[in-house]
């Protein structure tokens, strides 16, 4: 087994490429620029652009992985609703390249996508329901997936997943729970919107789903998210109990105050039981993660 990982600079990427590491299972690490994860041997990293389709395709025809894990995405919802364009050259054609790359030395594809594609009418959402994308961003993780679900090579899976979060080294993006942990021990107040249901997924989790597939040789899509759906206040509620604090500020407000480009589906999460007994998947809760994201920023930091 041989794991070619895009996006290995990104939070998953880091986290995958940290499960092989442990397995001792060999893999190819890429991302655009330079390497940012000490942790991850420079004999193992290869800078790679992926709108460049040719320097793909060369790529996994020199190093025949045996799967790819793409992570790498345009996941801003609104920059991507502003830069329609963009987002289809990363997030679809890209992606069709690497697939198409993959199935020429027979390697599985794993794409990862996003609770997104349901609008957030009927959650918690299985593998087979209907999708029905309500932004730019959201259509194109649909259009990612339709690569595969109507290709006639079945050698291939997708890792649906919601609000990911932890940390790692260099990384430019924050996430709700990290917001939370630096904000309520301070006792300031944190704007919310109360109409938006969601269920964080613990980065290490969905770096071992993401493996398992792999190693078990299975196929088709996975839901892997974290366990319990919750208001974005009852999550952040979540993060003061973990921390024990006592009183948190919490100002709640709709999310059509705030005037984002981009619609997002109110209420996603996900039926895990395809992946529990496939997988054996069991995702920790909020207040299991945060001691363990805890001692990853005293690690990281």
């Amino acid at each position: 087994m041989k794991i070619l990982i895009t996006g290995s600079n990104g939070l998953l990427g880091q986290k995958i490429v940290k499960r092989c590491l442990k397995h001792h299972i060999s893999f190819i690490a890429t991302s655009k620029g330079v390497n940012r994860n000490p942790e991850c041997p420079s004999e193992n990293y290869i800078e790679l652009d992926l709108v460049n389709s040719e320097e793909v395709e060369a790529l996994i025809k020199a190093q025949k992985p045996t799967a790819i894990i793409h992570t790498a995405a345009l996941t801003n919802v609104d920059y991507c609703e502003l830069h329609p364009e963009e987002c289809y050259f990363v997030n679809v054609r890209a992606s069709n390249v690497l697939f198409e790359a993959a199935k020429k030395v027979k390697a599985h594809f794993q794409l990862l996508s996003t609770d997104f594609v349901f609008d957030g009418e009927n959650g918690p959402y299985k593998e087979d329901d209907t999708v029905n994308p309500l932004s730019i961003y959201a259509q194109s993780k649909v259009d990612a997936e339709e690569l595969l679900l109507n290709d006639s090579d079945t050698n291939w899976s997708i890792a649906r997943t919601i609000i990911v979060y932890g940390t790692g080294f260099g990384l430019s993006r924050s996430n709700m729970i990290l917001w939370a942990l630096e904000a309520l021990p301070k006792g300031e107040v944190m704007k919310l919107v109360d109409d938006q249901f969601r269920a964080p997924t613990w980065a290490d989790d969905l770096a071992y789903g993401c493996v398992e597939i792999i190693k078990r040789n299975e196929r088709g899509i996975f839901h892997l998210s974290g366990p319990v759906t919750r208001s974005v206040k009852a999550i952040v509620e979540e993060v003061g109990k973990a921390l024990e604090l006592e009183n948190i500020a919490i100002e709640t407000i709709s999310s059509t105050t705030l005037n984002q480009a981009a619609k997002r589906p109110p209420r996603t999460g996900f039926d895990l039981s395809k992946a529990a007994q496939k997988l054996d998947y069991l995702p920790l809760d909020i207040q299991e993660s945060i001691p363990l994201l805890l001692r990853d920023i005293d690690y990281y930091s």
